[in-house]
């Protein structure tokens, strides 16, 4: 395309922007607020997918060992559970260590001290696995193992844990797609408004002689750049919304693992501006061919 002319698609793209600044600001607007509810969305199932595997790597076996096997036989006993399918991590738990862990779960007000002398909690091991849906398996082979006395992993919590974090992941991203779906919908019927106030002026540059790409080009970089402004207006606000409510979020609640890392939210950021700038472009074009029939 020679020099003049792509002059003259810019010259036109700025004098659009500034002389349908009403219009244009509605469909920046529009693909700004579609792009931050989308961000809202993506950012919630990003933190319920973190807390689903914080929740589920936290899922451990333990292991209580016969009363008569001294606490040097127990040692002996951990590569055993370490040869075991998906056994990840073994810690090695005394029944000192047992009892100062209780006094912690009960309080110090539990006076447990007593029991130091004559301590009748059992040598045990805490085990986890690689892949927590590995447990059960895992817990059914050390429970046939000699010397062991008791198993516990809570099975009947641990599976409706799984089945709740997957129901969770799958509700998480039909919302997503609703969310997708509902911004594409939205910013389309702007742009299409956006045309429709506009067809006089396309139908006049076909009549002079305007080839197709001719007229749609300045629409094309119109809709790009409106898309943009509109998709960076939504990740400026959704950043400085999501750092206040996440420093809110951890200062009430300490344990909640929240998303802050700051890769996760540029990749976010990146997707949603990749998402204004395509939609832009999409929504333009399909909306100047159907004026582009004269």
């Amino acid at each position: 395309m020679p020099l003049r002319k792509i002059n003259y698609i810019f010259q036109e793209v700025f004098r659009s922007l500034k002389r349908n600044s009403l219009l244009n600001f509605a469909a920046a607007g529009t693909t700004a607020i579609s792009l931050f509810v989308l961000g809202i969305g993506m950012l919630l199932m990003i933190n319920i997918d973190q807390i689903a595997n914080t929740v589920e790597s936290n899922v451990e076996i333990m292991v209580y060992l016969k009363d008569d096997i001294s606490e040097n036989e127990a040692h002996y006993m951990e590569p055993s559970f370490n040869r075991i399918s998906g056994v990840k991590e073994v810690v090695f738990i005394s029944p000192d260590e047992g009892l100062e862990l209780l006094e912690g779960w009960m309080g110090k007000g539990s006076d447990l001290g007593s029991l130091s002398e004559e301590n009748p909690l059992p040598n045990a091991y805490k085990i986890k696995t690689g892949d927590p849906r590995e447990v059960g398996a895992a817990a059914a082979e050390i429970e046939r193992l000699p010397g062991v006395d008791n198993v516990r992993y809570e099975q009947g919590v641990v599976e409706k844990l799984f089945a709740l974090t997957e129901w969770v992941r799958i509700i998480g991203l039909i919302v997503i797609v609703l969310l997708a779906v509902s911004a594409i919908f939205l910013i389309a019927t702007t742009t299409r408004l956006t045309f429709y106030a506009r067809r006089k002026e396309i139908n006049i540059m076909k009549y002079v002689g305007a080839t197709d790409w001719f007229v749609r080009w300045p629409f094309l970089l119109e809709g790009v750049i409106l898309g943009f402004v509109g998709a960076l207006l939504a990740t400026g606000v959704l950043y400085l919304s999501y750092g206040t409510l996440t420093m809110k979020l951890q200062q009430a609640i300490t344990f909640l693992p929240l998303v802050t890392d700051s890769s996760d939210m540029l990749i976010i950021f990146g997707i949603l501006l990749g998402l204004g700038v395509l939609l832009g472009a999409i929504g333009s074009s399909i909306s100047v061919r159907k004026y582009l029939r004269v």
